[in-house]
């Protein structure tokens, strides 16, 4: 009995030092990943300060923007017309002088730049240089937050849609491999080299300037509905040819994307063992088959969450979806960098994020994934 005793407390010793190793190794993993994205995000946010700034060259045009601005100000008021040419070009290269200090870009790029990383980092993404919101704010957070309702709900509801349903498609071809329909996908696939733009300008040619049942582009009617229902059908009514578009250009490529990853596991070997042994084809279906590539899945699905917050910028601009697309074209055309690089500050959090959680959301759905193992991930 003492001896069987002493075994129990010392497997249980045991375990609860298993426990505590793992415990350490996950915190270990976790702190090296987080400090390696953190690494990646500052790297990629100031390569963005320093794109966005073209090197320098912004600097210059905005010099030059705000000389010739400030000169053609001072020669059409009437209150300076009195004055002499010496005073007068004095005053001029005063008030250009104070106008580039106030953006200072009196100071180095390099100099700005650290500034301009350290506000990203900590989400200060300060005010535009040209842009405003519809409610006349100039802070980059406001435009930005205006906007991204409308984006989510365009690329969320046609993202979303494309995904499960070309997964359950996929699905069901991989069931009826040479069929018609599986031959028909993969005729249709190469459509998917198009951009969602190009069919986004054939359905605005059919069904709003030829059949005239749909609308143009934007957002909602004007006047706009005075009930909630009335303006939510609006919007529904303006987001079918933008959200058709984004669907068409990826529909029939993502069927047979999935639809060969399906076929791919389902004539491993295990299945065709589990199929000899009498199971049913659900069962095969999803223990066998949709179990293996849950990985894959959940990686396609988290990126896709992510896309959502980026928008589609031409396909925006092309139906005048007021959304984070719109915007981005719109700022890079001003060339407004803190509007880019906000953008872009939101989209690498985001992605940083995404990743640290997909290591622990494979050990969840992946017994061959370990977190903390010696090594990293295993």
């Amino acid at each position: 009995m003492g001896s069987v005793a002493g075994e129990t407390t010392l497997d249980v010793q045991k375990k609860k030092a298993t426990t505590e190793s793992a415990f350490v190794r996950v915190i270990k993993y976790s702190a090296v990943r987080l400090l390696s994205l953190f690494v990646t995000v500052v790297i990629g946010i100031y390569l963005t300060i320093m794109i966005a700034n073209m090197g320098g060259y912004v600097d210059q045009m905005m010099k030059a923007e705000i000389q010739e601005r400030v000169t053609v100000q001072i020669a059409m008021s009437p209150s300076y017309q009195n004055m002499d040419s010496a005073t007068r070009t004095k005053l001029t290269e005063e008030k250009i002088q104070s106008e580039i200090e106030r953006l200072d870009l009196d100071q180095p790029l390099v100099v700005r730049s650290v500034g301009f990383l350290k506000n990203a980092l900590t989400l200060n993404l300060g005010r535009a240089q040209h842009m405003s919101s519809d409610s006349g704010s100039r802070s980059v957070k406001a435009i930005i937050l205006e906007r991204l309702p409308y984006t989510l709900l365009l690329m969320g509801t046609a993202n979303l849609f494309l995904f499960f349903t070309t997964i359950f498609l996929a699905l069901g071809l991989s069931r009826k491999y040479g069929s018609f329909w599986d031959k028909l996908v993969i005729t249709l696939s190469p459509t998917s080299t198009v951009p969602p733009w190009i069919y986004g300008i054939f359905l605005i040619l059919i069904f709003a300037a030829v059949l005239k049942i749909l609308p143009f582009g934007g957002v909602i009617d004007a006047p706009v509905p005075d009930d909630f229902i009335g303006r939510a059908l609006s919007v529904l009514k303006h987001m079918i040819l933008p959200a058709s578009s984004l669907i068409l250009a990826s529909f029939f490529l993502s069927i047979y994307n999935w639809r060969t990853f399906f076929l791919i596991y389902s004539s491993e070997d295990y299945v065709e063992m589990a199929k000899a042994k009498g199971l049913p084809s659900r069962d095969i279906e999803r223990k066998y088959i949709l179990r293996p590539t849950l990985p894959t899945i959940i990686t396609t699905f988290a990126l896709l969450l992510i896309g959502m917050w980026t928008g589609a910028i031409i396909t925006e601009t092309v139906f005048q979806w007021p959304g984070i697309g719109r915007i981005t074209y719109k700022a890079i055309g001003l060339y407004d960098t803190p509007v880019i690089v906000g953008t872009t500050i939101i989209y690498a959090y985001l992605l940083a994020i995404t990743v640290f959680l997909l290591d622990f959301a494979y050990a969840l759905v992946d017994p061959r994934v370990k977190i903390g193992g010696s090594g990293g991930q295993k």
